[in-house]
């Protein structure tokens, strides 16, 4: 009897530790199998707005790539705008706007929609340092197609720590430079865009140097 009672007790100790317990250890397993089937739901949904997001952007860099598609600018613009507008924090819509200012500039002679298109794609580089680079040049050439030389001068001269770019960058000021009618700051600017080419931009440079005057071994 003493062995039973001592079971008993064991078991109304159970079912006492149950009673006291067992609901919030339920919760606990509840809230476990939550937070595991959440994320793989998350990672889920995450997969499948990458795949659509491609998915855009592939029907983008067709239209993009067909210069002899009938619509071609309309459908880049359309894509474009949406990738931003559904998948603003991935990449492709930002090479999606680096698209769309292009045929902005070449086919539409829409400065102004460049310029947002490019200012667009530049707040969502997320430091990419080099494709911020690639869009702070082309957003400076694209406020210079509508006549804004002092925002095409600052947004050259705001790049930090250009790196491989500044010979790129020298010679774009050096443009923006002699568009308002400083002579001798374009020809500065072209100098350090020529010590800093390695040569690949050599001819053409020499050839705005000379144009302002000076020659090759200066």
């Amino acid at each position: 009897m003493a062995e039973l009672r001592t079971e008993e007790e064991q078991i109304q100790a159970i079912k006492n530790w149950w009673k006291n317990n067992g609901s919030s250890l339920l919760i606990g397993i509840g809230a476990a199998l939550a937070i595991v089937f959440g994320w793989q739901a998350w990672q889920k949904n995450q997969a499948e707005q990458r795949s659509a997001a491609a998915a855009e952007f592939a029907s983008l860099l067709n239209a993009y790539s067909d210069p002899a598609a009938e619509g071609r600018a309309d459908t880049v613009g359309y894509v474009a705008d949406q990738l931003r507008s559904e998948f603003g924090d991935s990449a492709y819509a930002v090479y999606g706007s680096l698209m769309q200012a292009q045929v902005q500039l070449s086919e539409q002679d829409d400065a102004e929609g460049a310029i947002e298109s490019l200012q667009w794609a530049h707040e969502h580089a997320n430091d990419q340092k080099a494709l911020e680079l690639v869009i702070r040049s082309r957003l400076a050439r694209a406020q210079m197609a509508n006549g804004d030389l002092d925002a095409a001068l600052a947004t050259v001269r705001g790049a930090v720590e250009p790196g491989s770019f500044k010979g790129l960058l020298a010679e774009l000021e050096g443009d923006i430079l002699l568009a308002q009618g400083d002579r001798d700051g374009a020809a500065a600017a072209y100098l350090i865009a020529r010590e800093e080419s390695l040569g690949n931009r050599n001819g053409v440079l020499n050839l705005k140097l000379a144009d302002l005057g000076i020659g090759e071994g200066s």
